[in-house]
């Protein structure tokens, strides 16, 4: 993911003369090495402790694309240091991590978001502009699947509760963008199917009871063979008056009742309105532009860690489900 930063800093043209690499902190510097020299960081300095490289190049800008296990020392030195902080994801590796930082950051005074780049594709802008907008009515569902085989290697498939953890996080975050509710309680089981590559929690099925009424429900593994479905989920969303698909990729559907007589009415065909935003549809380009904008501005970013912490409530409270084998109720702090 760094390469994935560094690619998205470099096409990004309203950073270029905004933002500069000072240092890259690895605990093999040979990998930061290689970094540099991919991408022509030359002037950037190397070095294996955090703390010593914001002291030594004066950075207020801390990008973290660390493994969950080593978030919490990465950001709270970050913080501490008086650093801006942008997160890959998950926020922490705890819900009690979690808050400490939201605690750090706001002591601090500084920007701290999470990287939650779904959000900043086209197809999620466009859902959540026509619920938004009253398309399909009132929304009372939420339902997405998701179905992929990759072989990572590395220390995916080594963690504890990986699809829930790793990657789910990207669909339940969206769905609470999409919606514009909030996640109340949940209900999830939780397998590593026959024949899984990782160690633990390759697949889960969760039912979220989200506010006013409206449900989502997640279906998905990470060691699903054959037709895959896209990286971003199947969708299907259910109003009062209609429903959307989505594949996750091109393929977009929005139907209203039809006029047909007998048991069922039929549907009609409408039109889906575009994002509202072309800017805000680049991914991690976006996500990195949005945060500068926000240290820049003061502007809260729309992936502030308080606001994120309510998705990592979804996932940690659909692992205590599944450990449990009992429904979970989520606090609308997220915590």
């Amino acid at each position: 993911m760094a390469k994935g930063w560094l690619r998205a800093l470099q096409s990004a043209s309203r950073l270029r003369d905004e933002v500069e690499i000072v240092g890259l902190v690895d605990l093999d510097p040979a990998v930061a090495e290689a970094l540099t020299a991919e991408f022509g960081l030359g002037d950037a300095r190397i070095g294996t402790d955090l703390a010593s490289m914001i002291e030594a190049t004066k950075a207020n800008m801390v990008f973290d694309v660390v493994v969950p296990a080593a978030r919490f020392n990465v950001v709270s030195t970050a913080l501490k240091l008086g650093c801006d902080v942008l997160s890959e994801k998950p926020l922490a590796a705890t819900m009690e991590e979690a808050s400490a930082l939201l605690e750090l950051a706001e002591e601090a005074g500084r920007v701290h978001a999470v990287v939650q780049n779904r959000r900043f594709i086209s197809g999620i802008r466009r859902l959540r502009r026509a619920v938004e907008e009253g398309l399909i009515g009132d929304l009372s569902g939420i339902h997405c699947d998701f179905f992929l085989g990759p072989h990572f290697g590395g220390f995916r498939e080594a963690m504890d509760n990986v699809l829930l953890l790793d990657m789910a996080i990207h669909t339940f975050d969206a769905a609470r963008f999409v919606s514009g509710k909030q996640p109340l309680s949940v209900y999830c089981i939780e397998t590593n199917p026959s024949g899984s590559w990782y160690a633990h929690g390759a697949s889960a099925n969760a039912i979220f009871r989200l506010s006013g009424d409206a449900v989502f429900t997640y279906r998905g593994s990470w060691c699903a063979e054959g037709r895959r479905t896209s990286w971003e989920s199947a969708w299907r969303l259910v109003g009062s008056k209609g429903m959307i698909t989505w594949d996750g990729e091109d393929t977009f559907e929005a139907t209203v009742a039809g006029e047909e007589p007998g048991l069922l009415r039929g549907h009609r065909n409408i039109s889906i309105p575009p994002a509202p935003d072309e800017d805000q549809t680049h991914g991690h380009e976006s996500v990195l532009v949005e945060f500068v904008d926000a240290v820049k501005t003061g502007r809260r970013p729309e992936t502030a860690s308080d606001d994120n912490i309510k998705s990592l409530s979804m996932v940690f409270g659909a692992i205590e489900s599944a450990r449990t084998g009992l429904p979970v109720s989520i606090s609308s702090e997220g915590h």
